[in-house]
């Protein structure tokens, strides 16, 4: 389980941190590649880009340097709420259905680390 875990958060931290960069230094690349940044504020995309590069690294710095380990559960929390906005905000207004399914599946994995680190269920 331990294992999983962490592979899991190395998967999230890469994912949202790469994204992060991105939204954050390219805003001009990520509004050629992502039809929703066309119509959204320069402030805006770099406010999601640092959110998920902050989130990234709440994914991996808080374990491994044993300094409030609690921070974790609470990144993938973040990381929920950016997928939820993103789907009933952005994706399923514009109808852009394709991009929902990536959505979900970083949803389910940030589910699973907060159930890892806080075994919610009993499991």
């Amino acid at each position: 389980m331990t294992i999983a875990l962490w592979i899991v958060q190395v998967l999230l931290a890469g994912m949202f941190g790469m994204a992060g960069i991105m939204k954050t230094f390219s805003v001009e690349k990520v509004r050629g590649m992502m039809p929703w940044a066309k119509d959204s504020s320069t402030a805006f995309i770099r406010f999601i880009g640092i959110s998920e590069l902050l989130g990234g690294l709440g994914m991996i710095l808080p374990i491994v340097t044993g300094i409030l380990p609690w921070l974790t559960p609470l990144a993938a929390l973040g990381f929920i709420i950016i997928q939820i906005l993103a789907i009933v905000t952005v994706h399923l207004p514009r109808k852009e259905y394709s991009s929902v399914g990536m959505n979900a599946v970083l949803l389910v994995l940030s589910v699973f680390v907060i159930w890892g680190h806080w075994n919610l269920f009993g499991f």
